[in-house]
C-alpha cells in the first residue's frame, strides 16, 4: 500500500462541497490543514486499490450503499462513477444503488450492504450478532475491522459535506440580503 500524499487541489471534500480554492469557506476549512489532510489521506487508504482483505469494488458498493441510505446523491455519484470505471459487476451495482441488498445471492457482499445498513440506519443492530454473520459470510476479522472504519468514515465524509454545503448556502443568502 502506497503513503498518500497530500494534494489540496484532489481534495474529494472540496470538490463534493463546492469549495473553490481562495472562497473564505475553504480558507476556513483549511485553518487546520491537517484535518484536511488526515480526511483525504483516510479517503485515499481506504480506497486504496492494494488494501488487502476487502476489494476495491466491495469498497466502493459499500460507500455508494451508505451514501445512497443517507440521501448524499451527489456523494452517491462520485461513489458511483469510481465503480464504473471498474470492471464492476452490474447486478452488484445495481443492487448497492437501488438499497436492495437482498436481490444478491448469499455472501460476502450481501453480508456488508447488509452490515452497513445496520450500522448506518439502526446502529443498536450492528452487536455482536450483527458481526458475526460477517466471518461466517467469508469476511476475515482484520476485514470486518476495515469494513467498519471504511463505514464510519463514510459517515464522517457525509456530515462534512453536508455541513460545508450548509454553511456555503447560509453565507449565500447573507451575502444575498
Amino acid at each position: 500500500m502506497s503513503t498518500p500524499v497530500y494534494d489540496i487541489n484532489r481534495d474529494v471534500i472540496d470538490q463534493l462541497a463546492g469549495l473553490e480554492p481562495g472562497s473564505p469557506l475553504h480558507a476556513l476549512r483549511h485553518q487546520r490543514d491537517k484535518v484536511a489532510a488526515a480526511t483525504q489521506g483516510s479517503y485515499d487508504t481506504l480506497f486504496d486499490p492494494a488494501l488487502a482483505g476487502i476489494g476495491l469494488d466491495e469498497r466502493l458498493l459499500v460507500a455508494l450503499y451508505a451514501c445512497r441510505l443517507a440521501g448524499a446523491a451527489d456523494l452517491a455519484a462520485h461513489y458511483r462513477a469510481r465503480l464504473q470505471a471498474l470492471p464492476a459487476d452490474a447486478a452488484q451495482l445495481a443492487a448497492a444503488d437501488s438499497g436492495a441488498p437482498e436481490q444478491l445471492p448469499e455472501g460476502r457482499l450481501r453480508a456488508m450492504l447488509v452490515f452497513t445498513r445496520a450500522l448506518t440506519q439502526r446502529p443498536v443492530e450492528g452487536d455482536k450478532a450483527a458481526i458475526e454473520k460477517l466471518p461466517a459470510a467469508g469476511i476475515s476479522t482484520p476485514a470486518v475491522v476495515a469494513l467498519s472504519q471504511l463505514i464510519a468514515f463514510i459517515s464522517y465524509q457525509l456530515r462534512v459535506i453536508a455541513g460545508l454545503k450548509a454553511m456555503k448556502a447560509a453565507a449565500a443568502v447573507a451575502a444575498a440580503n
